[in-house]
């Protein structure tokens, strides 16, 4: 078979229809034909009908079949990856539609990572709310591989984060705002945060530790820092990535964590956490705000990345690259 770009298998891609794309999708989540077919409200014989019309127009597998089912290739993972997007930005523009005709500019979300959504985020939605009160924001706040990879898929208008991975990273525009380098975050009154003598890395070691998921960058640092100097990494550990979480079980224990210092300056300010006086050496490359090139944004995900770019130039001392 001929899957060249420009062989006649790939001459007419715009045969594939929406009822196309919902049974791509109903196919990744469900693992079998039968039961996609169940889902997408078909029989099996008409399931398996449009498959072979998608891979007879792509002129590339999409699907193995094996004795539990079927399993996406790595062409069927890219076009599911785009067929979800196509899907959400058709429920959007329908959505957008519906709030121009309301007389309403619609709405907008935002995927931030923990520090720049203690304040940097915050701010800019405040500012859109006081201009357009009728824009509904959507905020969702994770660490930067989930929120990039729900950018991608059209779930998310913005991402205030980082990008770490090279997938996809050719399809994303970013515009850095500021570094971000961790400190030793712990409760108000911690027998470190009253110790007199100059704090070395070994007087974090005996501690519980409160730190990201295990596949995540900043983990991975953190058990660095602890192995470049000859210490054990933390065993007592809890992994939780909510920022309300993590404060809450800080005040009521010994445990530590790293956290940027603004992320829980109110809490500093309160006499509630304490930042512990050393240079812990860990740090995040710089993050910023992304989104998907070449994509148009809708007026209301327009006005909160307006809002993001003037209010980060009035928190880091610089304006967003336009």
């Amino acid at each position: 078979m001929d899957r060249t770009p420009g062989s006649a298998h790939w001459s007419n891609p715009s045969r594939l229809k929406t009822r196309h794309l919902m049974l791509l999708l109903h196919l990744d989540e469900q693992g079998s034909v039968l039961r996609a077919a169940e889902a997408a409200r078909m029989t099996q014989p008409a399931a398996s009908k449009l498959l072979a019309e998608m891979e007879a127009t792509l002129g590339v597998p999409l699907f193995e079949r094996h004795a539990r089912g079927v399993q996406p290739t790595w062409y069927g993972q890219v076009l599911i990856r785009r067929a979800r997007s196509a899907l959400l930005e058709i429920s959007r523009a329908q959505e957008e539609i519906a709030a121009l005709r309301d007389g309403r500019m619609g709405q907008a979300s935002i995927g931030t990572v923990v520090n720049p959504g203690t304040n940097l985020v915050p701010n800019a939605v405040a500012e859109v709310k006081r201009l357009h009160p009728d824009i509904v924001v959507r905020i969702d706040m994770d660490y930067s591989r989930p929120l990039v990879a729900r950018l991608l898929d059209g779930q998310l208008d913005l991402v205030v984060g980082r990008i770490l991975d090279a997938t996809g990273a050719v399809d994303l525009e970013f515009e850095p705002l500021a570094e971000e380098p961790h400190s030793v975050i712990v409760r108000h009154g911690h027998p470190l945060a009253a110790s007199r003598k100059p704090l070395r890395h070994a007087d974090l070691a005996p501690y519980g530790w409160i730190m990201p998921p295990a596949d995540s960058v900043l983990r991975t640092r953190l058990e660095t820092m602890f192995l470049e100097r000859g210490l054990p990494a933390p065993g007592n550990v809890v992994e939780a990535s909510a920022l309300p979480v993590i404060t809450n079980l800080l005040r009521v224990s010994d445990l530590l964590t790293a956290l940027p210092v603004e992320a829980v300056a109110p809490y500093v300010q309160a006499r509630q956490l304490a930042v512990l006086p050393l240079e812990l050496g860990v740090g995040m490359e710089s993050f910023g705000i992304i989104r998907r090139r070449g994509h148009l944004l809708s007026p209301a995900a327009q006005r909160v990345l307006e809002a993001l770019r003037a209010v980060a130039g009035r928190i880091y001392g610089r304006a967003a690259r336009r």
